[in-house]
């Protein structure tokens, strides 16, 4: 919904069910309730360690008091995410809330503990924070720390923000699409309704320039603080063969041998800080504590893992994802350990939705990760990459909206009745990936055929998931949420074959699966995933799963990919035609290889055959008690490339796959000639000699100015329905268009003065001093004809077409060419007398005049013994 200044929507309602602000903030030291623009001086307790980050405060608020926008740059560790809203709520700037946004789940419960800590209270106090599936606010919030979209929907409840005087955008740097959108809806909003919202975007290494542009705001640099860092590359590029966690492993053992200090080691995900954990039992001394940090972690292990380590003679290790690069600040880091790869979220076609991917980290990015190292006293940081190959890595990540899916912000977008160029945005998304996702999105019936959101469109806006699995938990209801759980997350099989029934049995009985399976669980992701679905089923419609009856995981599966329902293609190999169009292949060795339907949850993305990677069998009962309406009876004709020839059929279809195939005998004659003329499309024009000639004669009539059409190949190619689709019935193959004489419908394109107009410019038939007609050949640079010498006697000047003369060919009697010529009254002056000579020793039978031009033409030879 856009800013509208009257009928705004009810403000968003906190997970408390408060949204009421205090009207008094109670001071720690005396219990005594005092005005809000009283607060004390928090910020600048006198307790509190001195943080880079404090110089640069003054300029900053006076930015946003007088501006009411600015863009901070501080780098990692100056102590932005902690310090600055505590110093705008100390200022006085708003008597409203701060809400600052988190890219991840771990850095905002990490930023409202340490400001809570700060202020000598707990989460949900001054303090707050709100992330998916928990929340701690109340009454007294006045800073709440929310993460992914969180923002957007308080938004799109409340236009106006009621209640909100602050948004700060934390690491805009990350450019995530969350953040993206809701700086871009805020600056509508302040234009339109809220001048007074302040805005504040911080990054640690962004470019500022044109985000303050965007803003049109002042930019504040904090220049931190930092020790000098040496990096250390490795000598030779890492063998192919070599597992990434080993040569991790071993990294860090070196690292470990060689500093002193806090070491940090940056890896893509949590399967590889497992391996990698466990690869470094026996190649650590027992001095060395190894804590683990990554964001579906227990938030005590989280914090255990950022706080310093308080036990004399211990040293910690803290295996990481790139949480820790910016958005945490991890205490007593002296040495770095960079795998150079992170996980980013790209949109996987195999899914149909966002997934982590595992990439190369930019030069930005190990930058960063190495400056980790210098924050407490000079530091050393390892790259498991050679110097050299630095040079190949991009210099910065991309925004998440260039790369990720686009299905959740076309429904935002929608819901907020704006199109792309319409809003502010940094980066904006790309025309073609927007348009596919609105594709989706109809096809969900999430937007009509305008484009305009629906009320289910609605309901999916208000889920947190990704619209497929929102549609599927709309209709299927709380039943569905294991399964929405399940398919938002990785696999949890580790090697399973892909059966979807699979995965659903472990979240089922773990225990029995275990006993019975011989397939690898991770266990971690499991039971993420199980939490997950409890809160899914808790946010399931009310009244979902009216009219479906008991569905089933595949039917389930089919309502979220309605694209992705699998028909098994004849032959052998198990390949299978998609209701969307696409093709996708199974192993042989697969259980469901055999299956005649199946609906596939995802695959390797191939964009020719995709490889299935998770499946689910269904029955054709299943289908059509779901899609009663979309399934149905085509005629069809068609050129089949493969059979070459026209190919009818009748077809129960669904989307792209036949569920029923019948020949169609009685096919109209029309349709079965547009199919042909697909065929011809494929095959090329197909011309006689007579149909070539004319071609070039009209060609050469159209050059000398006559209203003729365009007989060229290419345009004729263009406008077969125009010209040939009343000629060709009866033609269904393609050794029928062998046999097919093209030139009536091509003569059929003049009318009968154009025919005239034609015959008169550029003849088609020269007509010999015999009466004998030769046809003209036009298809070389001059207008051609060839015939016997003989047939020439008496011919005194040249034969010509218009202004052009004939090229003509001369030919003995045995139709040998004997001259060319184009001045044939010169031929009979010069040169005959010599081909004379030779002629009557070859042919003697035949007449050879001394002067041709006298002479009657003829065909015969003399009467034997004349």
């Amino acid at each position: 919904m856009r800013p509208q200044a009257e009928g705004a929507a009810p403000p968003f309602t906190p997970a408390t069910g408060t949204t009421p602000l205090p009207t008094h903030h109670t001071d720690q030291t005396t219990d005594k309730a005092t005005p809000l623009d009283a607060t004390p001086a928090i910020a600048h307790n006198p307790a509190m360690t001195r943080l880079p980050i404090d110089d640069a405060l003054p300029s900053l608020i006076a930015a946003l008091r007088t501006r009411g926008r600015a863009v901070l740059q501080a780098p990692p560790g100056a102590g932005k995410t902690t310090r600055v809203p505590l110093a705008m709520l100390d200022a006085g700037l708003t008597t409203d809330r701060i809400v600052m946004l988190e890219p991840r789940r771990l850095a905002a419960r990490a930023a409202a503990q340490r400001m809570a800590e700060t202020l000598g209270e707990a989460p949900g106090e001054t303090v707050g924070y709100r992330i998916r599936g928990e929340a701690k606010v109340s009454d007294a919030t006045r800073i709440e720390v929310v993460t992914e979209g969180i923002l957007t929907r308080m938004i799109q409840s409340d236009p106006a923000l009621t209640g909100v005087g602050a948004v700060v955008f934390d690491e805009f740097h990350e450019r995530s699409l969350n953040a993206d959108l809701g700086l871009a809806l805020c600056l509508e909003i302040a234009g339109a309704l809220r001048d007074d919202l302040l805005l504040l975007a911080m990054s640690a290494t962004l470019d500022a320039e044109p985000v303050a542009e965007l803003m049109d705001a002042p930019i504040v640099t904090s220049e931190g603080r930092a020790f000098p860092v040496e990096t250390r590359w490795l000598d030779a590029t890492l063998p192919k063969q070599r597992r990434f966690e080993e040569a991790m492993a071993d990294l860090v053992a070196r690292a470990a041998s060689e500093t002193e200090g806090g070491i940090l080691a940056f890896l893509p995900g949590e399967g590889e800080i497992r391996r990698t954990e466990a690869l470094l039992r026996k190649r650590l001394p027992p001095q060395v504590r190894v804590h683990t940090l990554f964001g579906a972690m227990e938030f005590a292990a989280q914090r255990a893992a950022i706080r310093p380590e308080t036990e004399r003679g211990v040293r910690k290790l803290v295996l990481a994802t790139s949480i820790a690069e910016t958005s945490l600040t991890i205490e007593d880091i002296r040495v770095v350990v960079d795998g150079g790869r992170a996980r980013r979220a790209r949109f996987d076609p195999g899914s149909g939705m966002s997934r982590l991917v595992t990439e190369r980290v930019t030069r930005a990015e190990a930058t960063q990760r190495a400056g980790r190292a210098g924050r407490v006293a000079p530091g050393t940081a390892y790259r498991l990459w050679t110097k050299g190959e630095e040079g190949a890595m991009l210099p910065y990540p991309p925004a998440e909206i260039e790369s990720a899916d686009l299905a959740g912000l076309a429904l935002e977008l929608a819901l907020w009745g704006a199109q792309p160029s319409e809003l502010p945005f940094l980066s904006a998304p790309g025309a073609g990936a927007l348009a596919e996702a609105q594709a989706l999105l109809t096809m969900l019936g999430a937007l009509d055929e305008t484009g305009r959101i629906t009320e289910h469109g609605k309901i999916l806006a208000r889920l947190p998931l990704h619209p497929r699995l929102g549609h599927m938990l709309t209709l299927a209801g709380p039943r569905a949420a294991d399964l929405a759980a399940l398919l938002a997350d990785r696999d949890p099989l580790v090697g399973a074959p892909t059966d979807l029934a699979l995965r659903l049995e472990a979240m089922t009985d773990l225990r029995r699966f275990a006993e019975s399976r011989p397939h690898q669980v991770n266990r971690a992701a499991l039971e993420r995933i199980r939490t997950e679905a409890r809160r899914l089923r808790r946010q399931a419609p009310r009244d979902a799963g009216r009219g479906y009856g008991d569905l089933g995981p595949a039917a389930m599966a089919a309502l979220a990919y309605p694209d992705r329902i699998g028909l098994r293609r004849k032959g052998d190999a198990p390949r299978f035609q998609l209701s969307g169009g696409k093709g996708a292949v199974l192993e042989p060795s697969d259980p469901l290889a055999s299956a005649r339907l199946i609906v596939v949850t995802d695959t390797d993305g191939d964009p020719r055959e995709a490889r299935i990677r998770q499946a689910v069998q269904i029955t054709e009962s299943e289908l059509r008690d779901l899609f009663p309406e979309t399934i149905r009876w085509q005629d069809s004709c068609h050129w089949s490339k493969r059979d070459r020839r026209v190919v009818a059929r009748q077809q129960e279809r669904l989307g792209a796959i036949a569920l029923d195939d019948r020949a169609w005998k009685d096919a109209p004659s029309e349709a079965m000639a547009r199919a042909m003329l697909e065929g011809v499309r494929e095959l090329g024009l197909s011309l006689t000699d007579a149909a070539r000639r004319f071609c070039a004669r009209a060609e050469i009539g159209r050059e000398g100015g006559l209203d003729l059409p365009d007989m060229r190949e290419p345009a004729l190619l263009e406008t077969l329905e125009d010209w040939l689709l009343p000629y060709i019935e009866g033609v269904r193959s393609a050794e029928g268009w062998k046999r097919f004489d093209p030139l009536p419908a091509l003569r059929a394109r003049l009318d009968w003065a154009q025919q005239q107009a034609l015959d008169a410019a550029v003849p088609g038939k020269f007509t010999t001093p015999l009466g004998r007609e030769i046809a003209i050949d036009y298809s070389g640079e001059h207008p051609e004809i060839a015939l016997r010498l003989q047939e020439m006697f008496g011919q005194r000047t040249h034969p010509m077409v218009g202004r052009r003369p004939l090229r003509v060919t001369l030919l003995s009697p045995a139709r040998r060419p004997v001259q060319t010529t184009m001045d044939l009254p010169g031929f009979w002056e010069g040169s005959y007398a010599d081909v004379r000579k030779d002629m009557k020793v070859q042919y003697p039978r035949h007449p050879w005049p001394e002067d041709p031009r006298e002479a009657d033409p003829t065909l015969r030879a003399k009467p034997r013994g004349q």
